[in-house]
């Protein structure tokens, strides 16, 4: 789905969320190496009902719903993953260890998200953050509106009356 590429990382995000679990006095259990594995082996966004549905058809051992819930609050936490809004309210989940720094269009009507780099923004951010003296080490962009295929007129067709 995404074609930003990767950042280079000096632990997987399997370690990196070992070494987090392990300041919060947790471990990384078996359920939890699952979600972090089937999480990270693709590049999609997903809600944890989504994943939740994976890992049941994935045939790996059983995952409770709220091991996975709870799982993606921690890997949120230790900033493997983020939530992105959707339209309704609702909310997705995306990596974000190992990706590069991104921004999101999002459709009201179809909810198709399209992520995009952009330098510009980029630079027009710090140049404010530093006119403010603030220090910035990250941003999130998150553009509402209507895609494309959702703003074509809809295709009427004629009913035989009309033609009379």
């Amino acid at each position: 789905m995404s074609s930003l590429g990767t950042v280079e990382v000096s632990a997987s995000p399997k370690e990196k969320f070992r070494e987090y679990l392990a300041t919060q006095k947790m471990r990384l259990t078996p359920e939890r190496e699952i979600i972090v594995d089937e999480v990270f082996d693709n590049h999609e966004h997903f809600d944890a009902e989504e994943l939740s549905d994976r890992l049941k058809v994935s045939g790996r051992k059983r995952v409770s719903r709220s091991t996975v819930y709870r799982t993606l609050e921690s890997m949120e936490a230790a900033g493997l993953i983020r939530k992105v809004a959707r339209p309704n309210g609702s909310e997705i989940w995306e990596h974000d260890y190992g990706y590069p720094q991104h921004d999101h269009l999002i459709c009201r009507k179809c909810g198709n998200l399209e992520e995009f780099q952009n330098e510009q923004i980029k630079a027009i951010l710090e140049e404010i953050a530093d006119s403010m003296g603030f220090f910035k080490d990250g941003h999130r962009l998150e553009v509402f509106g209507l895609c494309s295929s959702c703003r074509k007129a809809p295709v009427r067709r004629h009913r035989k009356l009309d033609m009379i």
